[in-house]
């Protein structure tokens, strides 16, 4: 049985920017996977969160591959683009468990980065252009306050346009 996700994406995290010698802010707050929530209780802008949700895209047959797909908290992830992206015919949310496996994290806390050779991880090029981005740091209690440039280099992303105005995406784009 694989080891439970809770605090494997943490412990990891946490091992990559020391490595990667970033220079981070840890912020602590209440308990919170929504992505607006937990916003506001960090105190900065929802175009600043780094929303990361886990798709599968279907490749043709039964074969399917998983992308981490990372979006500005005021958007939605496109998941036409993530399917082309891959080369895919078919893409939707990954369902939770398969998310949680594949991140080390529970839902609502996943990372922005990926640590598994299955999961390709694809940022939205607008997210890349802050300065900063906020996450939950693999726990619903404790968040990362993180320089893009230290996160282009440490969790070394794909850039695409991934994402839609949130008004624009469909319900099932949705996530923590």
């Amino acid at each position: 049985m694989p080891p439970s996700p809770e605090g494997t994406g943490h412990a990891r995290l946490m091992a990559a920017l020391s490595a990667g010698r970033a220079r981070y802010r840890l912020l602590e707050h209440p308990p919170e996977g929504r992505t607006d929530t937990a916003s506001r209780l960090r105190g900065h802008p929802l175009h600043q969160a780094a929303k990361s949700l886990v798709i599968r895209v279907a490749l043709g047959g039964r074969t399917s591959r998983y992308v981490l797909a990372v979006v500005q908290g005021d958007r939605r992830v496109d998941l036409d683009a993530v399917r082309d992206c891959v080369g895919g015919t078919r893409a939707g949310m990954a369902d939770r468990a398969t998310a949680e496996r594949l991140t080390g994290c529970v839902s609502g806390s996943i990372i922005p980065f990926s640590f598994d050779p299955a999961l390709t991880l694809i940022a939205d090029r607008d997210l890349l252009e802050q300065e900063e981005i906020y996450f939950n740091a693999a726990r619903l209690d404790l968040s990362v306050a993180l320089p893009v440039p230290a996160y282009r280099e440490i969790a070394a992303p794909l850039s695409a346009r991934v994402a839609l105005p949130a008004a624009e995406a469909a319900p099932a784009a949705t996530a923590a």
